[in-house]
């Protein structure tokens, strides 16, 4: 190397190494869902204390996600695995990794409030007058929904499972219990309707509806071994299933989720302080 070439090659490095490293983006998917946005949220400050930037695509679809995470759209996401997203994670798995769990406890069912004297999905047919003959549900395609109208079937219930929104069971939820009538809903554990109000899963003897469910860091194949320091900061983060409900019960009493959640890492300054304190690779 001749003089003036050397002394620009080390000029090049002293810069290199005076300037602060570029962080990496972890494109990060998440359901627009009242579950998964407190996962999300929470994961993503935690990245970002670590250094990493994150970017959040929200999908409104698990289809339209998992094909997004096997296209290298996003790179991880939150997701329940073994039944509620489990054809999609079986038709992606061979591109796709478990990275670690991040909560447990999902529970979808039908419910009633409990002033209503009924306990079991063998009783609805007894008290379908009681209920106007039908089953308050969701959005149609919902795998809450597809195990709704499983029960409808081994029951042989001679109610009328009404399709419709979250929005719209919620609102017929809160009008029913205002006025202390019976309803039966479509639900989710966690949820802040199962905080507000007063509710009862119907006992299943059949087992139609899966048991509690987990939820799980998932990314592309490869991602662990690609990005080893965003691994370990994402196995760090559980968040339970509680305090999942808690947040949500926070957004519809008023805050924002950002609020709530900043809320949640004020109060959780102890714990989120050692999920922080892992070896950088």
């Amino acid at each position: 190397m001749k003089p003036l070439e050397s002394m620009i090659g080390i000029a090049a490095l002293a810069m290199s190494t005076a300037l602060p490293a570029m962080a990496d983006t972890i494109r990060m998917g998440t359901m627009s869902w009242e579950d998964l946005t407190p996962i999300t949220a929470i994961t993503k400050h935690v990245l970002e204390q670590k250094g990493h930037e994150v970017e959040v695509t929200e999908f409104s679809e698990w289809g339209i996600a998992y094909a997004a995470l096997a296209r290298g759209d996003i790179q991880i996401m939150a997701s329940q695995i073994d039944y509620v997203a489990q054809d999609y994670w079986d038709r992606y798995r061979d591109r796709l990794e478990k990275i670690s769990p991040v909560s447990h406890g999902l529970y979808q069912a039908i419910a009633v409030p409990t002033y209503v004297d009924v306990k079991s999905l063998e009783q609805l047919n007894d008290n379908a007058g009681l209920f106007g003959g039908r089953i308050v549900g969701i959005e149609s395609g919902s795998g809450l929904m597809r195990d709704a109208a499983s029960a409808v079937d081994a029951y042989s219930l001679d109610l009328q499972l009404i399709e419709g929104s979250s929005a719209g069971m919620s609102a017929a939820l809160q009008s029913a219990v205002e006025r202390q009538e019976p309803i039966a809903v479509t639900i989710w554990e966690p949820s802040w309707m199962m905080q507000k109000y007063d509710m009862r899963f119907l006992e299943d003897p059949q087992g139609v509806f899966p048991p509690p469910q987990g939820y799980y860091w998932i990314g592309q194949a490869g991602f662990s071994a690609e990005n080893p320091a965003a691994r370990e900061a994402i196995a760090s983060v559980y968040v339970p299933l509680a305090d999942i409900t808690a947040l949500n019960g926070a957004v519809a009493d008023g805050q924002t989720m950002d609020e709530a959640v900043a809320g949640w890492i004020d109060a959780n300054e102890d714990l989120v302080s050692r999920w922080l304190n892992i070896k950088d690779q």
